[in-house]
């Protein structure tokens, strides 16, 4: 005998239904905020590595091209500080949080430029040396 769409279970079925669905979107809401917190990561990761390489390459001849390269890494740390802060504003838009306490997109944008103006000034300062 099929079941009424109204009954006590059908409506405890769906109620659990969407409860599993709010917390997966809770879930990809704090997994957004993660990848973005990574994505700052491997930025900085850039930026240790033009440091390192100025270091180790401070005696070359000449002396623009440890800096030179140094910048490449640079500018890879902020476009990847930029293309972060878009990817997760992005995700963040199509996904509502539910019961987990979201970022607000306003974060992505203070972290990326904090970052960004870190790692310009990093690169004013090798060049100065």
């Amino acid at each position: 005998m099929p079941q009424d769409d109204s009954s006590p279970e059908t409506d405890a079925k769906t109620k659990w239904a969407e409860d599993r669905t709010d917390w997966a979107e809770d879930r990809t809401v704090l997994a957004n905020e993660r990848t973005f917190a990574g994505w700052m990561r491997t930025g900085m990761a850039g930026v240790a590595i033009a440091v390192g390489l100025r270091a180790v390459f401070d005696e070359a001849n000449p002396t623009w091209l440890p800096k030179a390269v140094a910048s490449v890494f640079l500018l890879t740390a902020i476009l990847i500080f930029w293309t972060a802060r878009r990817n997760a504003r992005t995700a963040h838009a199509r996904l509502t949080a539910h019961h987990a306490e979201s970022q607000s997109t306003r974060v992505f944008t203070v972290v990326a430029a904090l970052f960004s103006m870190a790692a310009i000034a990093v690169g004013g300062i090798l060049w100065a040396l």
